[in-house]
């Protein structure tokens, strides 16, 4: 499985993102969220403006480039390096006979908007714990 954003917009909040796998966040949210789009990778043509340019550090006569085209490939998919957008959190099932699942997350936005779309939205009883190590106990939803 890919780690994906999803995107949720609610009405009294600021839109937020959430990474992850698909499975693991549905797990904890009773209306499954669905992945945003990524679109396919294309070839595009951009035009590069003439300019002037140094041959060399401290050369005092520049050297003129023509204006051109280059083709790039442009993929939103992509990601450099292996590190996630925002801040890391945990969501964590309370079970039974104790805490049983546990997952995961990064958010690109508010903590307040996630703690009130889970109040909404929780499957399970649930821990939200925060990168600052904050823990709030959500109860399931209606």
């Amino acid at each position: 499985m890919a780690t994906q954003s999803f995107t949720v917009d609610l009405a009294t909040f600021p839109a937020f993102k959430i990474y992850g796998e698909a499975a693991n966040i549905n797990y904890f949210l009773t209306p499954d969220l669905t992945p945003d789009a990524d679109g396919a990778s294309s070839v595009v043509t951009r035009n590069i403006s003439g300019h002037t340019r140094q041959q060399y550090p401290g050369d005092v006569s520049t050297a003129s480039v023509n204006a051109t085209t280059r083709k790039v490939l442009v993929d939103p998919s992509r990601r450099t390096g292996s590190a996630l957008p925002g801040k890391s959190f945990v969501l964590q099932e309370i079970g039974a006979e104790g805490e049983t699942e546990r997952r995961q997350f990064t958010l690109k936005g508010s903590f307040v908007a996630l703690h009130s779309y889970l109040k909404e939205n929780a499957a399970v009883d649930l821990y939200l714990i925060t990168n600052t190590g904050a823990k709030y106990e959500i109860p399931a939803a209606d």
